[in-house]
């Protein structure tokens, strides 16, 4: 009896020391909180067997991050490589384009000039007929607009093809569309920047050629590409800034679908002719000649040698006709 007595006091003891270790831990841990202004400690339970590492929450993240809007609905964008047309940023290529790209990639030009083959310079005919066509380069020195040569060409009833530059339209808008209203004219394309055409940037006249067949492609197809818009009839001809070709790319233009139209009768010699020289010029054309002068000069003397020409050319039994109407050669 004496014994469990004495267990039971000291079993009594051993509990009443540890309570007061308790509290005094948990007064110790309030005193700090307060000196500093922070709450006080509370007790955070250990993560069951069920959660998952914090570390492996974030790798799981930095995996598979979740997508928002934007990024579901931006495109991926290839990158691109300047020394390859198809990937360079210029306007989107069509599966022809890219077929042409392919095609010449490694073509060598071996003929330069305004005859290579393909270019037909004269029309396939017996009758006693001209084709009068007139340039329009625009630019900054190009834009303007000879209107004494159309307004008479319309009061003579002349008819004559025009090939019109995509800077010409741009800067005559309103002419444009009286040129592209009236039946007596033809509008036909003198490219999108006025460049000689080649595949490796050929000069001609100073001039710098396109570079490429991507450059070729863009020369040709933008600006017929806007004449179809502005008009609703697509180019036949085209015709490059200072008619220089090299092969490939007259090869090209050919299988976009156009025709290249030289000329065999230089009519004002990029509008540099005085009136007597435009004269001369014009009464060297016989039978199915295609003459090329400019209509976008008009304080040269192309109007007044070819006012000049046409009565005298009349006069031969001569009678004028657009490119379309015959066939060229």
């Amino acid at each position: 009896m004496r014994e469990r007595t004495l267990c039971l006091l000291f079993f009594l003891f051993v509990m009443t020391a540890l309570s007061s270790c308790e509290i005094g831990n948990r007064e110790a841990a309030q005193g700090a909180a307060e000196v500093s202004g922070a709450p006080a400690a509370t007790t955070i339970p250990p993560p069951t067997s069920t959660s998952t590492p914090i570390e492996t929450q974030i790798e799981t993240q930095i995996e598979t991050p979740i997508e928002t809007p934007m990024t579901m609905n931006t495109p991926t964008i290839p990158s691109s490589d300047s020394s390859d047309p198809i990937s360079s940023p210029n306007p989107a290529i069509s599966s022809l384009e890219k077929t042409l790209i392919d095609r010449y990639r490694d073509a060598k030009p071996k003929k330069w000039g305004e005859n290579v083959p393909g270019v037909r310079t004269q029309l396939t005919t017996e009758e006693q007929v001209i084709a009068l066509t007139f340039d329009a380069c625009g630019g900054k020195e190009g834009s303007g607009y000879d209107k004494k040569l159309i307004d008479y060409l319309i009061k003579e009833n002349i008819p004559a093809t025009l090939f019109i530059n995509a800077r010409w339209i741009t800067a005559n808008m309103d002419i444009f569309s009286k040129l592209a209203a009236n039946p007596l004219f033809e509008i036909e394309n003198h490219g999108t920047e006025h460049r000689p055409l080649s595949v490796n940037g050929r000069l001609a006249y100073g001039i710098e050629g396109t570079k490429n067949v991507n450059d070729v492609i863009h020369e040709v197809k933008d600006n017929a590409d806007q004449i179809e818009k502005l008009t609703g009839r697509r180019p036949l001809f085209f015709r490059s800034g200072t008619a220089y070709y090299d092969d490939i790319a007259a090869g090209v233009v050919q299988d976009l679908g156009f025709q290249l139209a030289g000329y065999n009768v230089l009519g004002d010699a990029g509008a540099t002719y005085n009136t007597e020289q435009v004269y001369k010029a014009l009464l060297k054309a016989r039978s199915g000649s295609i003459v090329l002068a400019h209509m976008n000069r008009p304080e040269k003397d192309t109007a007044e040698g070819i006012m000049k020409a046409i009565p005298e050319l009349q006069k031969a039994g001569y009678r004028f006709v657009l490119l379309t109407s015959s066939t060229l050669n």
